[in-house]
């Protein structure tokens, strides 16, 4: 699925959108397209649209001003790259895993929790990692939104110079 991210009007990062959503907005006439991506799709009658990679809506939007990452599944597979924080390897069936399990009083935020397969999972269970005989590949941590930011770029395959020029504006 492909996905556009939308910038508010003075650049700061909103969200990023489906490509529908991206299409019927721009027919709309509420964005402004800065970076088109390579897809296109076939519309009615032979006409050809060029899917948006990265646009910015034509009015402002009043944000209340988030200053983290909010947690969830989503977000933190996407911190972890995708990847079992135990074993390394990329799959598809990840689940979030508590490093200090909440029936020991474990939370449930960025710094206790990581991409985990469902066979590191499984075997680590309802003990900490020492406990397992596992360790983690990778330390949690909760992102910044631009750190953030630049993560979605890099997974919708897109070049991030633009995005790092606008953390300076």
């Amino acid at each position: 699925m492909l996905q556009c991210v939308l910038l508010n009007a003075d650049y700061s990062f909103l969200n990023t959108v489906d490509w529908k959503k991206a299409v019927r907005l721009m027919i709309k006439k509420k964005v402004e397209v800065i970076q088109f991506s390579d897809r296109c799709i076939q519309g009615i009658e032979g006409v050809t649209i060029k899917l948006p990679a990265v646009m910015r809506l034509s009015r402002l939007i009043r944000t209340i001003y988030r200053s983290h990452v909010p947690f969830s599944k989503k977000n933190t597979l996407m911190r972890d790259g995708f990847c079992c924080a135990y074993c390394g390897l990329k799959k598809k069936q990840l689940t979030i895993d508590h490093i200090i399990p909440r029936s020991r009083g474990g939370k449930t935020n960025y710094e206790n929790c990581v991409a985990s397969c469902r066979n590191c999972n499984t075997h680590k269970g309802c003990r900490t990692p020492g406990e397992a005989g596992m360790t983690l590949k990778v330390k949690p941590y909760q992102p910044t939104i631009f750190e953030f930011i630049r993560i979605k770029v890099k997974l919708l395959g897109m070049d991030d110079t633009r995005i790092i020029a606008m953390e300076w504006i």
